[in-house]
């Protein structure tokens, strides 16, 4: 009797070492030691002959700050979705970019700030637009993700729903900036290109296109961390001298904004009318997971070629579910920077850059 018990517990232990083994041997083949983000503060908005030594070390220092502050939650087994929306606050708090403490100012005189974030494990996204008085408006849009059973919120309803949320409240002066009230004033002598080709000299018509640039700017980040999931946000002031509640590409899951687990997790910049008119985000993802192209192949084919072709201008920043990066632009220059790490004993790598050389 005595032995038939002993056999059992044997038996019951041995089992429970097994599954032991079995959970142990299960995470370790589906954990990953890889993490990489990726960032970008804006394309269309750098010319390098307007650049001087001093203002390209103070914006690769800004996106390294942003870099590490995603880093310390990835490179620790965070999340990708804490580790974008920590980066892109960062930016936001930033007034050198066009989002947060940056924004420009529309065609009134105020700060309108539009953001997005998407979580590619579960397609879960949240949005908001037209807000001016949310400090980090992409907390605001984790908010509506994970607090409400909407997508996107917008004015005086989304800073009702913050106020409400907790998320930190400003008075629209916080987001008034002197460089950003100047491009306004310039943009508006400027109103359309119409009026200048008839009323100035043509040298003239070719600095105010070149000015023109200054109008775009947004600020994003996409993560994939060491669970495999991914993350997109993207955040932005919009157009400077905007009018009549314009809303670009920026909180539009699928244009401006798109993660999913399945390709890839995208943040757009550049001229967003067009971004939204291709889907530009979504369709990336999408050539991914039915078409078979290679991330690269992808972005290179939309930002490279068919933005263009319709007119339009920009870049992105995007990483796939295996690791790869791309940062295809079609601009002089994007602010932008990667931070990745592929092994746990591996070296973690990290550049910034702002224009293509």
């Amino acid at each position: 009797m005595v032995n038939i018990v002993q056999n059992k517990i044997m038996r019951i232990t041995g089992l429970f070492f097994l599954i032991f083994i079995g959970n142990l041997m299960g995470s370790t083949i589906t954990a990953q030691d890889r993490y990489v983000l990726v960032i970008h503060g804006g394309a269309g908005t750098i010319l390098r002959s307007q650049s001087t030594p001093e203002q390209e070390k103070r914006y690769k220092e800004s996106l390294e700050q942003a870099l590490l502050a995603g880093q310390l939650i990835l490179q620790n087994g965070g999340k990708a979705l804490d580790a974008v929306e920590a980066a892109v606050r960062v930016l936001e708090d930033n007034p050198l970019f066009n989002a947060g403490k940056g924004a420009v100012f529309t065609n009134q005189g105020k700060n309108e700030l539009d953001a997005a974030i998407m979580d590619g494990r579960n397609l879960a996204a949240g949005a908001i637009a037209g807000v001016t008085t949310i400090r980090n408006p992409i907390t605001a849009a984790r908010a509506v993700m994970e607090k409400s059973e909407h997508v996107m919120l917008s004015g005086i309803g989304a800073e009702q729903f913050a106020k409400e949320k907790g998320i930190e409240l400003v008075d629209p002066s916080y987001f008034h900036t002197p460089q950003r009230w100047r491009s306004l004033e310039r943009a508006r002598q400027r109103d359309s290109l119409e009026r200048l080709k008839k009323s100035i000299e043509p040298v003239a018509i070719e600095e105010a296109l070149e000015r023109r640039k200054e109008k775009y700017g947004t600020v994003g980040a996409v993560a994939l961390d060491k669970h495999g999931n991914l993350a997109a946000a993207t955040s932005t002031g919009g157009m400077t001298n905007k009018k009549w509640g314009r809303i670009g590409d920026a909180p539009l899951i699928g244009a401006g904004t798109y993660a999913n687990n399945a390709s890839a997790a995208i943040s757009c910049t550049g001229w967003g009318e067009f971004f939204i008119r291709l889907v530009m985000a979504k369709s990336i993802c999408d050539q991914l997971e039915y078409g078979g192209k290679s991330l690269q192949e992808a972005a290179n084919l939309m930002v490279l070629k068919k933005l263009p072709e319709l007119g339009g201008d920009g870049g992105l920043i995007a990483v796939d579910k295996n690791g790869n990066i791309a940062m295809p632009f079609c601009t002089e220059g994007m602010y932008r920077g990667y931070i990745r790490q592929d092994s746990s004993n591996g070296p973690v790598k990290k550049e910034v850059a702002l224009f293509k050389d």
